[in-house]
């Protein structure tokens, strides 16, 4: 799953998009807060990732969108008729 402690604080450190205060991103590391979709969209394009990639609930599925976010429009396409093969096996 993502670590958003890393995630956060790389997206701060990078100073593609400024928050007022640290302590908001504080509260979405923490769990407190929840960003809403059109701030974990600019995170996600920060940090070159899916926003999908923020909601995934296992390791091997955060890491297949990650892989699917850095692929070209052709590649994409042929990893879903792969993956469309695999599953009428």
């Amino acid at each position: 799953l993502p670590d958003f402690s890393l995630l956060f604080s790389g997206f701060i450190l990078r100073g593609d998009y400024q928050f007022s205060a640290s302590a908001r991103m504080n509260q979405y590391e923490s769990g407190k807060h929840s960003p809403d979709f059109s701030i974990l969209h600019k995170i996600a394009k920060v940090l070159d990732v899916p926003a999908a990639y923020f909601y995934a609930d296992e390791e091997n599925l955060s890491e297949i969108l990650k892989i699917y976010g850095q692929l070209k429009t052709a590649d994409r396409k042929a990893l879903l008729a792969f993956s469309k093969e695999q599953i009428k096996r």
